[in-house]
């Protein structure tokens, strides 16, 4: 058996991956990706400031190369690659990135553009002026000091700052499951928040907002949304809008441009200005002519010019939702406070500086009262000593040696070891009548001083006085007026329809079967009507001149409705077969297109009536088939069918339901009439209320709407044995809904006649075409046949047992365009 070794410890996988990953995740947390509360600063950004502050390297002083600072940092205090070194630097001096820039850098520091800053070798750099705000008192004792990581020298923990740099500079990082975004603030404004916040600690944040506004970006822009401005400061969590500053201007030859003189907060100016030239270059939309960057050293500068006659305004708003023209900006307020992260509001980051700030105001008070009451007390001996001169020179005079000194004269005249140590360091020519009135005064001094102290250290009102003054002082010394713009609501952005698309006259073609496409009036022109390519079988259900601009919307035999913008329908010659719907969306295999209407807009005052095959009829408002987010790839219910074996038969478009009626007639013969109004408006996905009374063999073979103040209303009526009659429906007397109806065919003993059909003859002059389950077509005109009563049953077109059982009757579509009106 083998002896376990005592120094090797038997853990699971589990235990040391948990117990190393929270190590590290600790030490990223604090160490490396979140900033302090109390300074607003990160350990590489501390140590940097600290290092050119040590050396000497600060903004009354000449600059120095960066890449000697970069060392010093490595070497000193913060033992990672150079390269994540100087680009914590040289952030630090990007004024488009600092609201108040901590280091000044001369040479290439980068660009808005993204451009990468010059080689550590090539620039130099200091601390800049507000820099020493936050290292000011650091050496009175003010900040707690540690070993740096190889134990040769010290650094600071926090740095003392004089003003809340987190608010003001921001802050961007990302840790171990935690990641912080805190925009920057406006000096002046943050300051005024924390005196109002020493005077009031009990201050409403409605309140602190009163001085702080919002963000303010170095970069300018605009922000929208004072409600997710408000939760990111109540909760450290809110989202934003900015948007760009833009103005229009006016050029030659009635042309307009957008100027645009301020971007959102660390977005990419060339990455911006490059998107905006592809939308122009891929015409993704008409109208921008041009896009230039005209920035250089007075500011920035971008023109979009426009062609002619262009909806500027619409133009901006598309640049505003497809370009970092406009972007979201996530407030996510994370930062180091009592030694862990937390999400902090406005009121808690104010009040965590103010604490800090009292902090370092007592520890310096107290190292300054320390020092005064030392200088106080050897200004008292050197007083005594100025008084006893004489014998205090013969003491001296005869003692042995420095030390020998020092014991006699604590003895002789009651010195303490401080003031004698000072005595005998006293230089010959100070011991005149005008230094010891030096001394009283400095004497006085010092009394004043440590009284101040004493006061600042036992009274908080003094205190807090003190803080107030010091703040308001950065506050003058540095203060700049606010940049960013602050907008309370977030404005939708709404693209016209015209700013996306050229608007342009096209003929549509629908088929049955589901191809469509759009042809030019000009391709249309150079074609027959008759020469619309078509497969076998199939013929066009919807043939029309229409805009661009406008919609289609198609009804499926399975109740469905799919949404078509003109502009995106294929473009293809009228000679060549349309692209099949079932290329964008999933359809069955035998879901027929039963109607299709072009809709300019989607309104409540029209509506849609549907009639299906097993008695249900409905009506819905046209706004309710509006394109949903997935219209591209989808369709959506336009009627609930209640059964599988159930189909959509007909789909009308009205308006004022008052004037029409309902005319259903069934398999067996059954017509019904009734007005319209009976039938209930509903939502797209209700199946509607019943439409006639079936018996249990029977199911509806058409049905129409129509209008009888227009006169005489005749219907074709063909049965499934190919017999042909027309009918006036005008004169059907008016029941009601749900009812069985009144024969209209004569009931034979012998193979009696089914209703096949029922077409709604607009024009008595109109062809049309007659199609058999046996795949033979027959032609037929209204004109052809006279008026029947409902007792007949009309003519034979076809034979039956030869021709095979009508299944669908089509009329041959045709758009007649201007030129050949002209040439008719």
């Amino acid at each position: 058996m083998v002896k376990k070794r005592e120094e090797i410890q038997e853990l699971t996988l589990e235990e040391v991956m948990g117990d190393r990953f929270g190590r590290y995740s600790k030490y990223i947390i604090q160490e490396r990706a979140l900033p302090d509360i109390r300074d607003g600063l990160k350990p590489v950004q501390r140590r940097i400031l600290y290092a050119m502050y040590s050396d000497g390297n600060t903004h009354d002083k000449g600059f120095r190369k960066s890449a000697k600072t970069v060392g010093n940092v490595i070497g000193n205090y913060h033992p990672h690659g150079d390269s994540s070194v100087y680009e914590a630097m040289v952030r630090m001096s990007q004024d488009w990135k600092m609201k108040t820039p901590l280091v000044t850098m001369h040479g290439n520091n980068g660009s808005m553009d993204g451009d990468p800053p010059a080689a550590m070798r090539y620039t130099e750099a200091r601390l800049s002026k507000i820099a020493n705000e936050l290292l000011k008192d650091i050496d009175k004792e003010t900040v707690e000091f540690v070993l740096n990581f190889d134990d040769t020298t010290n650094e600071p923990t926090v740095l003392p700052a004089r003003f809340p740099n987190l608010l003001v500079n921001g802050a961007t990082g990302i840790s171990a499951g935690y990641a912080t975004d805190i925009p920057p603030h406006n000096l002046g404004e943050v300051i005024d928040a924390c005196i109002y916040l020493i005077q009031h600690p009990n201050a409403s944040l409605s309140k602190l907002m009163d001085f702080i506004k919002g963000p303010d970006f170095p970069t300018g822009g605009i922000i929208q949304g004072v409600k997710g401005l408000k939760s990111a400061y109540e909760t450290g969590k809110g989202k934003i809008v900015v948007r760009s500053k833009t103005e229009i201007e006016k050029i030659r030859g009635g042309k307009e441009q957008i100027v645009i003189t301020e971007i959102p907060y660390e977005v990419n100016k060339a990455t911006m200005v490059r998107k905006m030239d592809e939308i122009r270059i891929n015409k993704k939309i008409d109208g921008i002519a041009d896009v230039r960057d005209e920035s250089d050293r007075t500011g920035l500068r971008i023109v979009v010019e426009l062609k002619k006659e262009t909806p500027t305004q619409g133009i901006l708003t598309y640049l505003f939702k497809n370009t970092d023209l406009q972007v979201s900006y996530n407030l996510n307020m994370i930062a180091i406070s009592d030694r862990r992260p937390q999400q902090v509001g406005l009121k808690k980051f104010l009040s965590a500086y103010i604490s800090h700030k009292k902090d370092i105001v007592r520890k310096r008070t107290r190292f300054l009262l320390n020092k005064d009451k030392k200088r106080s007390h050897i200004v008292e001996g050197l007083i005594k000593a100025i008084s006893i001169l004489d014998d205090l020179i013969k003491t001296i005079r005869g003692s042995k040696n420095k030390g020998d000194a020092k014991n006699n004269i604590i003895k002789a005249y009651g010195f303490t070891a401080m003031q004698a140590e000072a005595i005998v360091n006293l230089q010959l020519y100070r011991l005149t009548n005008t230094d010891i009135t030096q001394l009283q005064k400095e004497a006085s001094e010092l009394a004043a001083r440590i009284d101040e102290y004493n006061k600042i250290l036992n009274d908080e009102k003094t205190l807090e006085s003190v803080m107030k003054k010091e703040l308001r002082e950065v506050k003058k010394a540095h203060h700049k007026d606010r940049q960013t713009v602050i907008e309370e609501k977030i404005e939708e952005l709404k693209i016209e329809k015209e700013v996306l698309v050229t608007e342009e006259e096209v003929v549509v073609s629908v088929t049955k079967q589901g191809y469509l496409k759009r042809t030019s009036l000009r391709s249309y022109g150079a074609s027959n009507a008759e020469e619309l390519a078509l497969r076998d079988g199939d013929h066009s259900v919807f043939t029309e001149k229409i805009s661009t601009l406008d919609h289609i919307i198609l009804f499926t035999s399975k109740g469905n409705v799919i949404n078509r913008p003109v502009h995106e329908l294929p473009e293809i010659r009228w000679k060549d077969l349309g692209e099949h719907i079932s290329q964008s969306i999933s359809i069955e295999p035998d879901e027929k297109i039963i109607a299709v209407y072009g809709l300019k807009e989607f309104s409540k005052e029209r509506k849609f009536v549907f009639i299906t095959k097993a008695g249900y009829i409905k009506q819905t408002l046209a706004s309710d088939y509006a394109p949903k987010r997935t219209y591209r790839s989808r369709s959506a219910t336009a009627i609930k069918l209640k059964s599988e074996t159930d189909e959509l038969l007909s789909v009308y478009e009205i308006k004022d339901e008052s004037l029409y009626d309902v005319f259903l007639v069934t398999e067996l013969g059954f017509g019904l009439r009734y007005t319209l109004p009976e039938v209930s408006t509903v939502g797209a996905t209700a199946s509607g209320v019943k439409s006639i009374n079936l018996k249990k063999e029977d199911k509806v073979a058409g049905g129409l709407i129509f209008n009888p103040s227009k006169g005489v209303k005749s219907v074709l009526m063909i049965t499934h044995r190919g017999s042909v009659k027309r009918m006036n429906i005008t004169d059907y007397d008016v029941i009601s809904r749900a009812k069985r109806g009144l024969l209209v065919l004569r009931e034979l003993k012998n193979k009696p006649h089914r209703m096949a059909l029922m077409i709604d003859i607009n024009n008595l002059d109109e062809t049309w075409t007659i199609v058999t389950d046996k795949g033979k077509d027959f032609k037929l005109k209204a004109n052809d046949y006279t008026l029947s009563d409902r007792y007949s049953n009309g003519s034979f077109i076809l034979d039956e047992d030869n021709d095979g059982v009508p299944m669908t009757a089509y009329k041959e579509s045709t758009v007649i365009i201007e030129d050949e009106k002209k040439n008719k």
